[in-house]
């Protein structure tokens, strides 16, 4: 999914950035729910000291055809990553039971 991987016959579209945008914004959790015509990826920056505190940061719906390319695309990245810099340290893995209000 690299803007330089061009399908045959595709136009080119110029892209615009916004300067706030290109900034980018930190995350450390992603939230995901479905339905059946859309993926929705709430990112969220959880904050736990010194009190519990959390904000989400960014809102992306995707069509379900858009998610599944875009987890190939993340395998694929990651893969290259690993193979570049070595195993990515998971470190501790959060509990899934924890609820988001």
């Amino acid at each position: 999914m690299s803007s330089q991987q061009n399908m045959p016959n595709e136009n080119k579209i110029e892209i615009h950035l916004d300067p706030e945008i290109l900034k980018g914004t930190f995350a450390n959790v992603t939230n995901i729910g479905h339905a059946k015509e859309e993926f929705i990826l709430d990112y969220l920056f959880i904050q736990q000291h010194p009190a519990p505190f959390g904000k989400l940061v960014s809102r992306i719906i995707l069509t379900p055809g858009h998610a599944k390319r875009l987890l190939q695309a993340l395998q694929e990245n990651v893969r290259r990553y690993e193979e570049q810099f070595g195993t990515i340290d998971m470190g501790v893995v959060p509990p899934t039971n924890r609820t988001l209000q």
